[in-house]
């Protein structure tokens, strides 16, 4: 399990494409993107199965136990 350092005891689990993760409660989804270095553009994630448009990920705040799913685009054909 990843555990940046800067968490504190109040940490919560998640898991991004079934790896369990720890982060900071009330942690949005954008801050977790960008904390876990994902590509700006070019990504989907879902929330416990559940898509979330881009424009929404400052304002979706995770929950203990949430479970994402983070798709790449590639190119290729």
């Amino acid at each position: 399990m990843i555990r940046p350092a800067y968490l504190t005891a109040e940490a919560m689990k998640v898991s991004i494409n079934s790896k369990e993760i720890e982060i900071k409660p009330n942690t949005c989804l954008e801050e977790l993107m960008l904390q876990c270095n994902f590509p700006d553009n070019g990504i989907a994630v879902a929330v416990n199965e559940e898509i979330i448009s881009k424009s929404l990920w400052t304002s979706k705040t995770l929950n203990e136990n949430d479970r994402l799913t983070v798709i790449t685009a590639t190119q290729g054909g």
